[in-house]
């Protein structure tokens, strides 16, 4: 798994969960967000759409939040990138 050097991601914890499961920590070099560019556009993604514009009361309501924009990103939102159609759009094209 590849991961930025953030203290969330440089825990014991998460080094010791991630060994009981046979994953490998791969760290991208510090100061080189563009290394880890698809996860920084799609975190920055997130955190303007929705995480930064509501107040929350508990962690359900933002598991909910984010599942039900997680489906309007993947299904209802066109992608310029994919020449304007949906995501899902894009994948029943291909099948």
């Amino acid at each position: 798994m590849r991961c930025d050097n953030g203290p969330e991601y440089i825990s014991g914890t998460l080094a010791i969960w991630a060994e009981k499961r046979g994953i490998h920590l791969s760290f991208i070099q510090l100061g080189k967000p563009q290394q880890n560019a698809y996860i920084e556009r799609y975190n920055r993604t997130v955190r303007y759409d929705w995480l930064g514009q509501y107040l929350f009361e508990s962690i359900a309501q933002v598991q909910d939040h984010a599942t039900r924009w997680l489906w309007t990103y993947n299904n209802e939102r066109p992608n310029m990138a994919l020449g304007g159609i949906t995501p899902k759009m894009k994948l029943e094209r291909a099948a």
